[in-house]
């Protein structure tokens, strides 16, 4: 038998509510600093004169890395302490901001990105972990990964307002130097309240592992982003993509094999692990795409300033926050299979009807419903699919279970970027190029053109071009046109983004176990006849491999 990890003891209800307080505290600093991000992308491309790769590249900087090394910092915090781990990750994302603050160029913003990324993931794997050893009671452990579900929420709410408004009165450099006081106080108030906790068996690090997923993962991702430019079919894509299969096809093969494997590829024999995590992977496939997308348009085809933006999708931010914590707490009731099909539900009709906005589409009647339904049904996903994971995790592979989970977040949400924003990028480049090779030189230089033919983003500077009057119209023609063909792109995108979630749901609903689990925390398992114990409370249960 595993030696078990005991729950943290001798904390009362008070501070266990206050260390939730603290590393929900620490998540929001992981997650906002993709939302605020994303408002600044206009203004970064605007001054670095970068393409829609160049804008995905900043994103995916950060996810890429965060989640490359998710399971690497996952066991090294069951190996040398979750919350030492995570003082770690904050002191360096602190750091990495300060070096995005200082970026001149577009190179350096995503260097910084790619290395605070690196630190986000010593924190994330850690606040879940955390959770799961504080509460370990299944109805106060179910209120905890909802305030933590309901965390991702309320910074992409504060995220796009904030943004907007430091963007409003300062340069997009502020939006990496907010980080630092956020992670000042974070760092204080971890070592203050949140108790520390760590495996107290733990196996060989897998080295191996951990390299043939991250090769594997980058590669897949640059090949996705990099497609079309090079062509789809260029022996550039073929190659990369050979390669990262190669390379995700070693990683399983090493990690069915090793001992101690980073990731324990027989949790996936567990129906109430795996489609859940297929639920979540999916889930923020969209949700990722879709933020990336929804600043193209509020900020290209709409027009709207940094802060109209975070005023608008505040709406979006709201639905999430208050649909994780709800469907969290109504599965405990019904099960986490059916509230898991209801959201994924929401998020398809959401996506389907952006599928459908079009230039001149009224924001409260048609941009509003799809951004409210697509919310919620985010939200109602992820509660109950974290708390399905976890459930089924002894507590002494907390960390590398966590990571397991944010790991299926990230990889889809940078898969989102990717392919959803490629969709846009094929559109846009190859149909706007010919109208852009209409207008005269006197009217755009070769550099400009390149520029609009980039990004829709380029509205805001042709706007601004000081024209002749009688050119007005001309100018006007062209704006519409970019505008036109950039949705043209966001409404196959959006479907394909639909069709996903539908297939993940009917997976979902087919093969699921539809009834409450109600086994509490997984303590242990003995791996010579399978057998398994939960904690409910202050009740021990068994349970065989095999059962339900």
């Amino acid at each position: 038998m595993t030696v078990l990890t005991p729950p943290v003891p001798g904390l009362s209800r008070v501070r266990r509510f206050a260390a939730l307080a603290v590393i929900c505290l620490a998540e929001l600093l992981v997650v906002l600093d993709n939302t605020v991000v994303n408002v600044a992308l206009p203004s970064l491309g605007v001054e670095l004169r970068t393409s829609v790769s160049g804008l995905q590249w900043v994103v995916d900087a950060y996810t890429l890395t965060f989640a490359g090394l998710l399971l690497a910092f996952g066991n090294l915090g069951d190996r040398y302490g979750r919350r030492r781990i995570m003082v770690v990750g904050l002191v360096g994302v602190a750091a990495m901001s300060t070096a995005g603050a200082l970026s001149g160029s577009l190179e350096q913003v995503i260097a910084a990105r790619a290395a605070m990324g690196v630190f986000a993931a010593a924190v994330f794997p850690a606040t879940l972990a955390l959770i799961i050893n504080i509460f370990t009671d299944a109805r106060e452990r179910a209120l905890a990964i909802a305030a933590w579900t309901a965390m991702a929420g309320f910074a992409i709410a504060i995220g796009p307002t904030a943004g907007g408004w430091l963007l409003e009165h300062f340069s997009w450099h502020s939006v990496f130097w907010m980080n630092v006081p956020v992670a000042a106080v974070a760092v204080l108030a971890v070592l203050a309240l949140v108790p520390e906790s760590r495996a107290t068996t733990v196996g060989r690090f897998d080295l191996v592992g951990i390299v043939t997923s991250v090769v594997g993962i980058t590669v897949l991702v640059w090949a996705i982003i990099e497609a079309p430019h090079h062509g789809w079919l260029s022996p550039t894509t073929l190659t990369a993509a050979t390669l990262a299969v190669v390379a995700l096809a070693a990683f399983v093969w090493r990690e069915l094999r090793v001992t101690h494997p980073i990731l324990d590829l027989r949790l996936f024999r567990n129906r109430r692990f795996a489609l859940p995590a297929l639920a979540i992977a999916v889930a923020y496939f969209s949700l990722f795409g879709f933020l990336f997308l929804i600043t193209q348009y509020f900020q290209g085809v709409r027009e709207y300033s940094p802060l109209a933006f975070g005023i608008a999708s505040l709406p979006f931010a709201v639905a999430v926050a208050l649909g994780a914590p709800i469907a969290t707490l109504l599965a405990q009731r019904v099960g986490a299979a059916a509230v898991i099909v209801l959201g994924l539900a929401f998020t398809a009709v959401g996506l389907f009807i952006a599928g459908t906005v079009e230039v001149d589409s009224s924001y409260l009647t048609v941009v509003l419903p799809s951004m409210v339904s697509m919310a919620l049904g985010i939200g109602i996903v992820q509660g109950p699919a974290t708390e399905s994971i976890m459930s089924t995790l002894p507590l002494d592979q907390a960390g590398a279970g966590s990571a397991v989970n944010d790991t299926t977040r990230e990889i889809g949400g940078t898969l989102g970027v990717a392919v959803l924003g490629s969709i846009v990028a094929s559109y846009y480049t190859t149909r706007i190029r010919p109208a852009l090779d209409a207008v005269p030189a006197t009217l755009m230089t070769d550099d400009q053109k390149d520029f609009a033919s980039a990004s829709v983003l380029s509205v805001l500077e042709i706007r601004k071009a000081d024209l002749p009057a009688f050119l007005d119209s001309r100018r006007e023609e062209l704006i519409l046109t970019m505008k036109t063909t950039v949705l043209e792109g966001v409404t196959t995108a959006s479907l394909v983004a639909s069709g996903a979630v539908v297939l993940a749901a009917i997976a979902v609903a087919v093969f699921m176990p539809w009834r409450p689990d109600g086994r509490g925390t997984m303590l242990a398992f003995r791996d010579g006849d399978r057998t398994v114990a939960f904690r409910d409370g202050d009740r021990t249960v068994a349970f065989r491999d095999g059962d339900e």
